[in-house]
């Protein structure tokens, strides 16, 4: 059942390119929290969402909050499950979508693309919610959330944890998705999780994919990456496995909140390997008939 779902998934590389393009583009300079770039950016995504039939999780996919002076929001779409039980058990599939705007100048050039961080975990997360709800055989829901505030200390993502925690939501796992532009060497795995050893979501991720997808970096322990994303922030209200799913491991992108974070330093071939292969593991979470993902007591 697993294969059959990794040979479904089928991500569109000339669609997955022109997205990246478009967020880490100098026309939406740097998409800092409260500008213009960053609402055009909402605006594509939510055109994806409707598109294909991703539906608003509120009234509409902008979930707005205020944040040091500015107007800011998060882009929530909502793939409901179709069991009648394990539908209100929700899996968060996230990812920020912000970044810092300007950065050192560089040859003349100030805007800082955010193409790796995280044009990159974004698109992720807009093939996903396309896959789901074309398949549309999920027993859980879905809800997946672009964050925005994330580099003023995640904020966009504190925001809507609260949030859903005070609204009584039933949150399996969050799942989210950071810097996934460029591949690791030398690797036996795809990924690695930050939070590797708090559950066990990388041993049963990667029984459900029949791959190694999640692995463990020594560096996200040393730099306690766990606190460091939108992930953090589900785990403090939630208490349930909340983690980040990353490709970035300190050797291999020199370019990290810098001019050249730009779409030309990324491979494609990688990104779109990382969602075809990571969607047959989510699949399988939404569809078990228990809770399988713990935290490690």
């Amino acid at each position: 059942m697993t294969e059959t779902k990794k040979q479904e998934i089928s991500v569109d590389k000339t669609e997955l390119k022109s997205l990246t393009e478009f967020l880490a583009s100098d026309d939406l300079k740097g998409r800092e929290t409260g500008t213009e770039g960053i609402d055009l950016a909402a605006k594509r995504i939510e055109g994806i969402f409707e598109k294909n039939d991703v539906k608003p999780y509120y009234e509409t996919y902008r979930d707005s909050f205020e944040i040091e002076g500015r107007q800011a929001f998060n882009v929530m779409g909502f793939v409901e499950g179709n069991d009648k039980d394990l539908k209100d058990e929700v899996i968060i599939i996230g990812a920020h979508y912000d970044h810092i705007g300007k950065g050192e100048e560089i040859e003349g050039d100030k805007i800082a693309n955010g193409a790796n961080d995280n044009a990159a975990g974004t698109v992720a997360v807009v093939e996903l919610a396309k896959y789901f709800a074309k398949i549309n055989d999920n027993k859980r829901s879905l809800l997946f959330i672009l964050f925005s505030a994330e580099e003023l200390g995640l904020q966009g993502s504190k925001y809507a944890a609260e949030k859903l925690k005070n609204e009584g939501i039933n949150l399996y796992t969050m799942l989210n998705f950071e810097m996934i532009g460029v591949p690791m060497q030398n690797k036996d795995y795809l990924t690695y999780i930050t939070g590797y050893e708090d559950s066990n979501l990388a041993e049963k991720f990667n029984e459900y994919s029949e791959d190694k997808i999640a692995g463990f970096l020594p560096q996200a322990k040393e730099y306690n990456l766990f606190q460091r994303s939108d992930n953090y922030p589900f785990y403090k209200q939630f208490k349930v496995p909340a983690q980040t799913f990353c490709t970035f491991d300190f050797t291999n992108y020199e370019y990290y909140h810098h001019v050249d974070d730009e779409t030309d330093k990324l491979d494609f071939v990688h990104m779109n390997n990382v969602i075809e292969s990571v969607a047959p593991g989510i699949h399988k979470m939404a569809n078990t008939k228990e809770k399988e993902i713990k935290l490690t007591e």
